[in-house]
């Protein structure tokens, strides 16, 4: 951390002090190695992208049938097996431990797309208030992630782990105010702007000069937990090659995410989740871009897309050993007027599974999604899955 952005944390940390529980120095490091073995057999009736083959992702079926090679495609993955460090420091401060975690599993994204290689999940610390590192966004709920075993997960989900320094000012046993600073990362579309002026739509690429400000209020009780989130964002762009690389110029993104889940019966949960924001798809589990193009041929300008993203799931533990998970997402972009025909529209995600575990470290179970992708033009392709995993979870905690 830079030393003036340490000085400006100084007051409030010290605020925090007088409710935080005496400090710890004469214990030892708590530590916890954890970790699982998977295997997944997947089986698509249609055909996905093969370098998202191991994740459900509507956004990455085919348009029109046939893009990505013939229908019928079966895949073997160990890309969800993980392993995971985590634990508490004692320090001799009034702010008590200082806790961390580092994960990673072996789903590769970005440059390693469609690889079996290391992913970072986590790697942050947290001492009281102030934690700095990678883990969940602030603007996400990690509760509302349903008992599915698709590595990828509901359409219309907040899903982003993301670098941020992160102050939570007010904590209770059931309840937190968090805000946080993450790492802005800006999707642009320029769509028909190449074919306008190809040197121009070629040569577009983000501006970042600010981070993304989130925030979030979480309460839980015996009746389930509710959380309400914002985020406020700069999705900037400007042009390589050009003088003073313009033209440049940036929208304001925002988004409200309310999320929580219903304890139902005796152990049964019903979980939801509405987005609505522009310039927000970052942060979604799949689907749309955070800026593109509106207007016409002399008087273009740049949107922050609107979305809409929307989580609806139910939860049923049968028994001890048996459980399942039904429901629905959806993500929906109110595209530009100059994106391409065949941009992302609309993904649409159904699943139902059961699942069977023999012992608490045993996990064997199949599940069914249905997912389907609407194009810009309205062209449209579709996909049913079948996944077989088997998991395989271990875990060991000590002092040192």
């Amino acid at each position: 951390m830079k030393r003036a952005q340490l000085i400006l944390c100084l007051p409030a940390i010290a605020g925090f002090a007088a409710t935080a529980g005496p400090a710890h120095a004469d214990t030892a490091t708590s530590m916890q190695i954890y970790g699982f073995g998977e295997a997944d057999y997947i089986y698509d009736s249609k055909r996905l992208d093969p370098n998202w083959e191991s994740a459900f992702r509507p956004s990455k079926i085919a348009t029109p049938d046939g893009e990505f090679g013939s229908d019928g495609q079966s895949d073997v993955s160990v890309k969800q097996s993980r392993f995971g460090v985590s634990g508490s420091h004692p320090t001799d401060t009034d702010f008590g431990d200082v806790s961390f975690k580092f994960e990673f599993d072996l789903f590769g994204v970005g440059a390693d797309e469609g690889q079996t290689t290391f992913r970072l999940r986590h790697a942050y610390g947290e001492w009281g208030p102030l934690l700095a590192g990678q883990t969940n966004s602030v603007f996400m709920d990690i509760n509302v992630f349903p008992n599915v075993i698709d590595y990828w997960g509901p359409a219309g989900m907040v899903f982003l782990r993301t670098p941020q320094l992160r102050y939570t000012p007010y904590r209770t046993e059931h309840s937190h105010f968090a805000f946080a600073i993450e790492r802005p990362s800006n999707d642009i579309d320029p769509g028909t702007i190449r074919e306008l002026d190809p040197d121009l739509g070629n040569n577009i690429e983000n501006d970042e000069k600010m981070p993304d400000f989130t925030m979030h209020y979480y309460t839980s009780d015996s009746w389930g937990h509710a959380q309400l989130a914002g985020i406020l964002r700069r999705v900037g762009y400007d042009t390589l090659g050009t003088a003073d690389n313009e033209p440049k110029g940036a929208q304001l993104g925002w988004g409200v995410n309310a999320s929580g889940h219903l304890n139902v019966f005796d152990k049964d949960k019903l979980i939801a989740q509405v987005v609505h924001g522009d310039g927000i798809a970052s942060y979604m589990n799949d689907g749309g871009v955070d800026l593109s193009a509106k207007g016409i041929p002399g008087a273009i300008e740049p949107e922050a897309v609107p979305l809409t993203g929307v989580v609806a799931y139910y939860d049923r533990t049968w028994n001890d050993s048996f459980t399942s998970s039904l429901g629905y997402s959806f993500t929906r972009v109110d595209n530009a007027n100059l994106q391409e025909p065949s941009a992302f529209h609309e993904g649409q995600y159904a699943s139902v599974n059961l699942l069977w575990t023999p012992t608490k470290d045993i996990l064997i179970g199949g599940e069914l999604l249905w997912g389907k992708r609407t194009n810009f033009d309205g062209a449209t392709g579709d996909d049913v899955r079948f996944q077989f995993s088997v998991k395989y979870s271990w875990g060991k905690s000590f002092d040192i």
